[in-house]
């Protein structure tokens, strides 16, 4: 996959997972079920699969990185950009008058430039070891 493939690849299945994040913590604060920051742990966990799901497959399934590795290191990239996103937000809310929604929307595209390159560099690395050959 070229480089630009597989980065309008990463934008669009970043851009669902982002949505899906975005769309659970709206819904978890409006319907007054969590606060911002609550909420946002939530939507992260959810995020996470959808966007795990998609990477795999889309946009980095033509490398052999073993699938439990890679799952591990992109859980560690997302914890991590997780733990900034929810710090900034928490600061955001804290020492800023942008709403909740506006704010969460500009962590969230910090941090997803942050996580393309961890994963691309680290998460989906190429395996060193040859794949397997298909059986007959």
């Amino acid at each position: 996959m070229t480089s630009w493939r597989r980065l309008a690849s990463f934008v669009a299945v970043g851009c669902t997972a982002a949505a899906v994040h975005f769309g659970v913590v709206v819904l978890a604060v409006e319907s007054r079920t969590a606060t911002p920051l609550a909420a946002n742990v939530v939507g992260w966990l959810v995020a996470f699969v959808v966007s795990f799901a998609g990477q795999h497959r889309l946009t980095f399934g033509d490398r052999t990185a073993p699938m439990l590795r890679a799952v591990r290191r992109f859980f560690a990239i997302s914890a991590g950009g997780f733990a900034v996103n929810e710090a900034a937000y928490a600061l955001l809310l804290h020492v800023s008058a942008i709403r909740y929604d506006v704010a969460l929307a500009l962590v969230l595209v910090a941090v997803a430039v942050m996580t393309y390159v961890l994963s691309s560099r680290w998460a989906f690395l190429r395996s060193s070891a040859p794949p397997p050959a298909p059986s007959p």
